[in-house]
């Protein structure tokens, strides 16, 4: 009988333990070991508490026992009747009468105080032990909680949790960010100026485009990207379009099918810090001079600016 009782409890510790693993499972929990681990160290240490309380209850009843064994090989029944163990009741009504503690009615007077408000007494009755071995259990509970979140390294503390959910979302805020750069093209392309990526690009303007333009930017076959004169455009947007359609009839290809829009914006951001850098053996300029919108207003209001004085004269 006692071994199906600790099978049963096992088995609801198995369980418990399964129902855990299985929702960490669904949630795609990084940190599912862990967890589990916690789980189970919390789960053995509430069940040890319960099996302390149990043993200590379990002590007493044999202490009590032997004494009755005791008295009657002594003195017989009489010596239980007068020592006051001489009882029918079973060992769980024993237990419950122990857990509960209660006063009659008819001696509510022996715990009665001398307070009275508006003919309210107040009794003076000591808590219930089922309540107070509650407590205690918390009070354990807490220790075991502590040691295990913040005294090892098995659970994770809520500052780490708070790091670890910190990382989690740095992660999906790039692959958000990567996922969004792929839906650049030529009408909504925009200068990129983050390092890591010109760095990116720079890796992908050697590997692909130094061969035609130089290890620079200072041409060869193709013009040269330093200066700022351009055949199809100087803009960033017009950058783009070139690699992303290509220039067939001199000979470039459409890299759209070998790079994302993503790469293709980065060389195209790095091909823009190029220009005025001056590199030796630079192809002579080809096309038109390219000026940056800002420029282009400031050198516009300046004409009409030049052409009123001319007309006040």
């Amino acid at each position: 009988m006692k071994i199906k009782k600790y099978n049963n409890l096992l088995l609801v510790a198995v369980l418990v333990i399964i129902s855990t693993v299985a929702a960490s499972a669904q949630e795609s929990d990084p940190h599912l070991v862990e967890r589990v681990m916690g789980d189970m160290i919390l789960l053995l240490g509430i069940v040890g508490i319960l099996a302390g309380f149990w043993g200590i209850l379990r002590m007493n009843s044999m202490i009590m026992d032997a004494q009755k064994i005791q008295l009657i090989q002594e003195h017989g029944e009489a010596g239980l009747e007068k020592a006051g163990m001489l009882q029918k009741e079973t060992f769980w009504q024993r237990q419950m009468k122990r857990w509960t503690k209660a006063v009659p009615v008819e001696r509510e007077h022996d715990v009665m105080l001398d307070h009275n408000y508006d003919g309210i007494r107040e009794l003076d009755n000591s808590l219930p032990p089922w309540w107070v071995a509650m407590f205690y259990v918390t009070i354990l509970f807490a220790g075991v909680y502590m040691t295990y979140y913040h005294f090892t390294d098995y659970g994770a503390s809520s500052t780490e949790q708070y790091e670890m959910e910190m990382e989690q979302a740095e992660e999906a805020k790039k692959a958000y960010l990567a996922s969004q750069a792929n839906l650049v093209d030529e009408s909504n392309a925009e200068m990129i100026t983050a390092e890591d990526q010109l760095a990116i690009g720079e890796a992908s303007f050697i590997a692909k485009c130094a061969a035609c333009h130089g290890q620079l930017g200072e041409g060869g076959v193709g013009p040269n990207l330093t200066d700022q004169y351009w055949l199809h455009g100087g803009d960033i947007k017009d950058v783009f379009k070139t690699i992303k359609y290509g220039v067939p009839e001199k000979g470039m290809i459409a890299w759209q099918a070998q790079m994302g829009p993503a790469e293709m914006l980065q060389v195209a951001s790095f091909i823009k810090t190029l220009e005025d850098t001056n590199p030796p053996n630079a192809k002579e300029p080809q096309g038109e001079i390219y000026q940056q919108a800002a420029n282009m207003e400031s050198d516009s209001t300046a004409t009409d600016e030049n052409k009123m004085i001319g007309m006040a004269n």
